[in-house]
């Protein structure tokens, strides 16, 4: 059967219409050059060309392989383009997941940005999921990568996810304008000690209530919780509603609410993490692509 290089060999002498012109655009010699057109014609039964020491011309069965020959060639030619845009990550598939809370982040936007220039080719899943659920979800083979707000809780689990962080984000009070205190630059916990606070249940935003939780803890007093929204926005709306006052990432300042003032903390341990979080035996390309433009991306906005 002929292989590609005969193809090559056949299309520059039927190009060229000489041995002679074919053998120096190929970089070789003219007899091993006519030695594979023989063997493609043989291998073929049938001529392909006509020539005589002074004209080379193409039979009809040859003008007709021709054409096939450089279809053969140009699909070749793609496949290989596409074998080495996958092998550097320019191609292919992504299903990420991040928390609602990520979407305020300028991490994700500037990733995202980023990865659709360099890999345009790669198809992307997104979801949004809550941080414990994409631990599951990796583990499983359910999403590739996500953006997560805390190291997995199972030791077993951290051994077999790769967690990269890429920013301690500051905690916020979000508080009703109202308050005496929401028109403070900065405050520590223990001074809303007895102010009620309106936070996601814990069964679907752990990250968030237990931090909370612990920072209430360290400050002396243990949290009232007097509301609860499913999502982190919602909470705002309740701030504002003078419901009480919430625990919120420094991103979601970007959401402006009537009603709701955004004070900075003082306490110790008062941020949240953010991360990267993939399975740790996964090396796809694509994969490895887009861990790669989240480090760029987390240095280029000093994050």
């Amino acid at each position: 059967m002929f292989d590609l290089r005969q193809l090559r060999y056949f299309v520059a002498v039927a190009e060229e219409l000489s041995f002679t012109r074919a053998a120096i655009r190929l970089h070789l010699s003219q007899p091993p050059l006519s030695q594979q057109i023989q063997a493609l014609e043989l291998d073929l039964g049938v001529r392909l060309l006509e020539r005589t020491k002074r004209h080379v011309a193409l039979t009809e069965p040859g003008r007709v392989f021709l054409e096939q020959a450089r279809q053969i060639l140009a699909k070749a030619d793609e496949a290989r383009s596409h074998v080495a845009a996958a092998a550097a990550g320019y191609s292919g598939q992504l299903r990420m997941a991040y928390t609602v809370s990520v979407s305020f982040h300028p991490s994700l936007p500037q990733a995202l940005l980023r990865y659709g220039q360099i890999a345009p080719n790669v198809g992307l899943h997104l979801r949004e999921m809550y941080t414990e659920p994409q631990f599951a979800a990796l583990l499983a083979d359910q999403i590739d990568v996500g953006f997560v707000r805390s190291q997995p809780a199972h030791t077993k689990d951290a051994r077999r996810l790769r967690i990269t962080v890429i920013d301690r984000e500051p905690l916020l009070l979000a508080i009703p304008t109202g308050h005496p205190l929401s028109g403070r630059s900065s405050l520590r916990l223990a001074e809303v000690a007895r102010d009620a606070f309106v936070s996601q249940p814990r069964e679907l935003a752990a990250t968030l209530y237990d931090r909370l939780v612990k920072l209430a803890g360290d400050a002396g007093f243990q949290p009232l919780i007097s509301q609860n929204a499913q999502q982190i926005t919602g909470l705002l709306a309740l701030v504002a509603a003078g419901l009480g006052m919430a625990l919120v990432p420094a991103s979601l300042r970007a959401v402006r609410l009537s009603g709701v003032n955004y004070v900075p903390l003082d306490d110790p341990d008062a941020y949240l993490l953010l991360a990267v979080a993939s399975r740790e035996n996964d090396h796809a390309p694509a994969l490895q692509q887009f861990l790669s433009t989240v480090a760029v991306s987390a240095v280029t906005s000093g994050l």
